[in-house]
């Protein structure tokens, strides 16, 4: 990984908060279709079903911050992102832009707030649409959104373009006829165009080749810079963030239950969730070790376990992390960490 890619910002450390959650919580339920009420009505045990997908989170992001987010699949990073990034409303809790309740904003306020926010998806492929040229989806949104005129549209879009490292005269051809590694610049050209302050990037390299994935978090690490951009960049990469983060967040079956500056969680991990991830991270000193994932397998979050979430695969589970939910608390500078073991230390 090139050495380029850490920009640490210690001023974001007392910049203002961007993006702030406050308990925040995402549900999905599945209701009974009619064959599934009468079935319940003659006695059959069905019933709703309700996924718990985010489960009461406090996050916040500030200017000129790049907060990682790590976690296995399914434990809610991508709901996170989405609520964030005012792609899906929370089911319970608040989310704050700039200080202010996204719900208490009016029409011009939240259309300024999403646009402020952009999203960069995982798949470059599923995101772009195939029937639009290049020039047509990077340009749309600036154009409807007035920030280029009918008659500068064409060079507007051409700036993005090159910002993003791709040739403008390509903007005329169609999604398929690029590789992975060029879509994905098309996708940051298109969320470049609105001008925002805050990329929320999903897996953003999890779908390129290793070679490419350096190349596109470069291109990251120099928008910051020139842009003065806040990213939260979600991944299940631990040597990606550990790069590109200042601070680290540790998403498990929905909830957070570390968050450090990226350095202190690397070199002092406390909840045993993470310590078990980073004892996995594949390393060139411990070549001849036999590695092996977190044991056990992450609980549906239709049925999560009660207490701690982490107990049924942690090691060093007692009887009150199967009882009581650990909170969030302060474990060092900046470094909070949700475990019991920090009371009976």
């Amino acid at each position: 990984m090139s050495e380029t890619l850490t920009a640490p910002s210690a001023a974001a450390t007392l910049a203002e908060p961007i993006i702030e959650l406050r308990g925040v919580s995402k549900r999905f339920s599945k209701t009974l279709d009619f064959a599934g009420r009468i079935a319940r009505r003659l006695g059959a045990n069905l019933r709703e079903e309700v996924v718990h997908a985010v489960d009461g989170v406090d996050l916040t992001i500030r200017k000129g911050e790049v907060v990682g987010l790590v976690g296995e699949s399914g434990c809610g990073k991508s709901t996170l992102g989405r609520m964030v990034a005012g792609i899906m409303p929370a089911s319970e809790g608040t989310i704050l832009w700039r200080g202010r309740d996204l719900t208490s904003l009016n029409a011009a306020e939240a259309r300024e707030a999403k646009l402020r926010t952009q999203m960069i998806f995982q798949d470059p492929y599923a995101s772009l649409n195939p029937r639009l040229k290049v020039q047509e989806i990077v340009g749309e949104a600036p154009q409807f959104h007035g920030m280029a005129k009918r008659g500068e549209i064409e060079s507007y879009v051409d700036e993005q373009l090159r910002r993003a490292g791709l040739d403008p005269a390509l903007k005329r051809r169609y999604p398929h006829q690029f590789s992975g590694g060029q879509r994905q610049r098309i996708g940051i050209a298109r969320a470049l165009a609105v001008q925002p302050e805050f990329l929320v990037c999903d897996e953003a390299v999890a779908a390129l080749d290793v070679s490419i994935q350096a190349q596109i978090l470069n291109l990251f690490m120099k928008l910051r810079r020139e842009l003065d951009l806040t990213y939260l960049f979600i991944s299940h990469d631990l040597g990606v963030v550990e790069h590109l983060s200042d601070r680290v967040v540790i998403m498990y079956l929905g909830r957070v239950v570390e968050e450090a500056p990226a350095e202190e969680v690397f070199r002092r991990p406390n909840h045993p969730y993470t310590k078990a991830l980073l004892a996995e991270v594949p390393r060139i000193e411990a070549r001849k070790r036999a590695f092996a994932g977190v044991k056990g397998e992450i609980p549906s979050p239709l049925n999560p376990p009660s207490g701690c979430h982490f107990h049924p695969r942690c090691p060093f589970a007692f009887d009150r992390c199967r009882i009581e939910r650990p909170a969030l608390q302060q474990v060092g500078a900046g470094h909070r960490s949700a475990c019991h073991l920090n009371d009976a230390a």
